[in-house]
């Protein structure tokens, strides 16, 4: 399962999420894409302040701090 991180540098909620992200990558078995938002106008024009923002598929799991129980309700959701 693929799920992408929406950060700007020197974030240090988006750090945190990152690294939070990283202790249950193994567990969880998806792949993290990061992708920097200042790179691409649409993206700041999209999330600008609401960043760090977890993506799985098109939909907002979380945002500003990771949702565990959010996160794991993606995970266990049917097919």
């Amino acid at each position: 399962m693929q799920l992408t991180l929406y950060v700007r540098r020197d974030c240090h909620l988006c750090a945190e999420m990152h690294r939070d992200l990283l202790a249950l990558e193994s567990a969880q078995a998806f792949t993290l894409e990061l992708v920097d938002i200042d790179s691409d106008a649409e993206l700041v024009a999209r999330y600008g302040h609401k960043v760090p923002v977890l993506i799985g598929e098109g939909e907002e799991i979380c945002h500003y701090f990771l949702d565990e129980p959010q996160l794991a309700a993606y995970f266990n959701r049917p097919p």
